[in-house]
């Protein structure tokens, strides 16, 4: 049987017993970088596949240095907490593996992030389909605005950002959707609330430059490697206006936890032909294969652990 687990104040203890105090200040302030990182069930292996493991930690530890945290650990030593944490839970499913960097003194009306102690803790949890289908999504333009790197940088997972992810996707789903799409400051396309975005037109796939307040997505890139080595269709990063999506051929969004999911419909406008298109559906087969250890070429990406 799987146990539930956590790393807590460097070591493992029950995931009941994690608890942090009702003083903390990345509890009042969100000062704290987490990622998403996946683990995938590999049934006739017997094995999990963890997907960019050292890639979170790159990105973790670089949201650290933003913040001004100082945790003694490495991305070889993260990495390691990881692999040991989930051959003690056992999972047999796929896993959602959540880091946590935070500000974590027992301290408020303090403003000073270089005065403030830091630590790290880290979860497992089973964890299926983050959007519930197996067709594609309705989506709606938000009414709230991606924030913009001059108020706090949407390029790293900064707990605190996620309150506009929230707001948006809250909105979106109160009004009968499945997903929002952001727009920037400059009215331009950034991203979903949990996701990066993909048009598919002409052949060619575009997806918003990193300037439009996208978070640098470790499934983005992927899905560029994949178009550029599978696919031979050139990935194209611009800047994209709301109506483009309406008259692009196809779209769809892209996360640790959204994997790689069609959209069929932007503000009651149908994307396409409505169901997920040929390129999308290439590069869901090809994702979803690599993911699990079970293509060679990308072996690399992911990180086996064996109970």
């Amino acid at each position: 049987m799987p146990k539930s687990l956590a790393y807590f104040k460097g070591k493992v203890v029950p995931i009941s017993d994690a608890n942090i105090n009702i003083m903390t200040h990345a509890l009042h302030y969100g000062t704290a970088i987490f990622e998403g990182i996946r683990g995938n069930w590999n049934e006739s292996e017997q094995k999990l596949y963890v997907f960019k493991l050292k890639e979170h930690y790159q990105r973790l530890l670089q949201g650290c240095k933003i913040m001004m945290m100082d945790i003694p650990y490495s991305v070889d030593d993260l990495c390691e907490i990881t692999i040991n944490l989930l051959k003690e839970t056992k999972h047999k499913q796929d896993v959602y593996i959540r880091p946590i960097a935070y500000k974590s003194e027992e301290l408020v009306a303090n403003l000073k992030l270089h005065e403030i102690e830091d630590d790290f803790n880290l979860i497992v949890i089973p964890f299926g389909a983050y959007l519930d289908t197996e067709g594609t999504i309705r989506c709606t333009t938000s009414s709230w605005r991606r924030m913009e790197d001059t108020n706090v940088p949407p390029r790293i997972k900064v707990s605190g950002n996620y309150v506009n992810s929230i707001l948006a996707k809250t909105e979106a789903v109160l009004a009968g959707f499945d997903e929002a799409i952001l727009l920037n400051g400059n009215g331009v396309v950034s991203e979903g609330s949990g996701e990066n975005l993909f048009l598919v037109i002409n052949n060619e796939l575009h997806t918003p430059e990193l300037s439009d307040n996208i978070l640098t997505g470790i499934t983005r890139d992927s899905i560029k490697t994949i178009a550029q080595n599978d696919l031979k269709i050139p990935v194209i990063e611009r800047r994209i206006n709301r109506s483009e999506i309406y008259l692009a051929d196809e779209m769809f969004l892209t996360g640790t936890a959204a994997h790689v999911t069609a959209v069929g419909e932007l503000d009651n406008r149908t994307i396409g032909s409505g169901s997920i298109g040929p390129v999308t559906k290439q590069i869901q087969k090809i994702y979803s294969k690599a993911i699990r250890g079970q293509d060679p070429k990308y072996l690399n990406w992911c990180t086996a652990c064996e109970y």
